[in-house]
């Protein structure tokens, strides 16, 4: 048995030397170091050691680089299955308000505490949550130190904006007082429970629990912290975010769809909303690709608020729908709307 462990303990270890990189040896990571020594008043040592041992990540790698990816096979129906159904199936799988309703719930207070100060409403920041990291589950395996510093050295085509993403990084992580090397979040270094990038925790992070920490690890900051970034993009209170809308045929080609078109609903002729919809703002067109239709839906400011979370008409659609499907939930379980 001894062995055994002895023989597992001698892979483990010779896989993390593989892995290890020492990347002090690049001349750009030289130049990096010696700018936060110098503005942001990091110790070299601690740096040259940070960068010395890093692990490069050849799966966060290849998501910018095509040549590192594996073959995938896609599936004989791929072709066949429309794209909203694809990412509908991926995000809005059953149970998954169910457990929105649950996660307000237990997190009523500081929910509602965020609807006073910030006006946006539970449903919303529960369903980003929910969809960026499933209610806290899954934070993301990343080491985020060493994504960063991957993305930030190895070519490929946003080093410029992973080198400053990794600055914001470990100036966070100094004023936190965290270890670099401890956190861990997705691919592309997003962290937390609402996956914020290190150059939003400077702007949009909130102490929200009054810890004198601002972590988006926390459910409490991180429920403060989505509903500040809302906040400071405009979010209207009271307002809708989508209806879904008729129009003649199956196939919409009549206006240009996504959330950087705007028009006036005057001029869009033959398009209604399928339920009563008391906006008088502009409107976007979202467009949603099915097998067989294409469904049609009016965004509003609102919805085009979602999409700088996220910029995508698709991520600000399922982030809607699944709010309106846990607010219905939650109402039927508990006989009214958490406010």
């Amino acid at each position: 048995m001894k062995i055994i462990k002895l023989l597992l303990f001698s892979t483990l270890l010779l896989t993390t030397l593989l892995c290890a990189k020492d990347y002090t040896k690049k001349h750009e990571v030289r130049v990096f170091i010696d700018r936060m020594v110098k503005y942001h008043h990091f110790k070299r040592s601690e740096l040259n050691h940070l960068f010395s041992n890093a692990k490069y990540q050849k799966r966060a790698h290849a998501i910018y680089v095509p040549s590192l990816r594996p073959k995938w096979v896609k599936p004989k129906n791929y072709k066949r299955v429309g794209s909203w159904d694809r990412y509908e199936q991926i995000f809005l799988k059953k149970g998954k308000a169910d457990k929105g309703v649950a996660y307000m719930h237990n997190h009523k207070a500081d929910l509602s505490r965020a609807y006073r100060k910030y006006g946006v409403e539970p449903e919303y920041i529960t369903a980003i949550i929910g969809i960026e990291s499933h209610y806290g589950y899954n934070r993301g395996k990343f080491p985020v130190f060493d994504t960063l510093t991957t993305l930030a050295f190895e070519p490929n085509r946003r080093q410029k904006f992973y080198r400053s993403e990794l600055k914001e990084f470990l100036i966070m992580a100094k004023r936190e007082g965290v270890n670099p090397k401890n956190v861990k979040g997705s691919y592309a270094g997003a962290i937390g429970l609402g996956q914020f990038m290190p150059s939003n925790y400077k702007t949009f992070v909130v102490d929200f629990n009054k810890d004198g920490h601002k972590q988006m690890n926390n459910h409490t900051d991180a429920i403060g912290s989505i509903a500040y970034y809302f906040k400071r993009h405009h979010w209207r209170k009271h307002e809708p975010v989508a209806v879904r809308v008729s129009y003649p045929g199956t196939r919409y080609k009549g206006h240009r769809t996504g959330y950087k078109y705007k028009y006036n609903r005057k001029s869009l002729k033959n398009i209604y909303p399928k339920e009563p919809f008391d906006y008088n703002g502009k409107v976007h067109l979202i467009k949603l690709k099915r097998t067989n239709y294409d469904e049609l839906w009016y965004g509003t400011h609102n919805f085009y608020v979602i999409t700088r979370y996220n910029h995508s008409s698709y991520y600000a659609m399922v982030v809607h729908q699944l709010a309106q499907k846990i607010k219905e939930k939650y109402k039927k379980k508990y006989e009214k709307v958490l406010r």
